[in-house]
């Protein structure tokens, strides 16, 4: 019993850090458009080579088109079933873009580089190779 209710206590804690972030997120949006804050969730299993993939390819991304203007969490589900189920996460990895509006999901390993900046509303900002 008492393992449950610090399981609940620790997802009580995480949603007000995430809602505080994404209050702040669109907060900041209001100050400044141009500059909005991403908020993004990556759901994973454990350090699988999908899950490895999956983490460097949304740093990569973020380094590249949203240095300094992003909030990323990585969650495990194995260590944080509940946050999976509360976001009915069915397959990871899963990748949740939930600032700026609209919210949006994507699923895999993240390797469909302008899939992913599609997601994101960042095509425009493609650099040319």
């Amino acid at each position: 019993m008492t393992a449950t209710v610090k399981t609940r206590r620790k997802s009580s804690a995480r949603s007000k850090a995430i809602v505080k972030a994404t209050s702040r997120a669109f907060e900041e949006h209001f100050r400044n458009p141009a500059r909005e804050t991403y908020v993004l969730r990556l759901y994973i299993t454990g350090t699988t080579p999908r899950s490895c993939m999956a983490v460097a390819n949304i740093r990569s991304i973020c380094e590249e088109h949203l240095a300094g203007r992003h909030d990323l969490e990585v969650i495990d589900i194995y260590q944080q079933p509940d946050e999976a189920s509360a976001q009915q996460i069915i397959a990871a990895p899963t990748l949740i873009k939930q600032f700026p509006h609209p919210p949006k999901r994507l699923v895999g390993d993240l390797s469909d580089r302008e899939r992913v900046l599609s997601i994101l509303n960042l095509a425009s900002t493609v650099q040319p190779g």
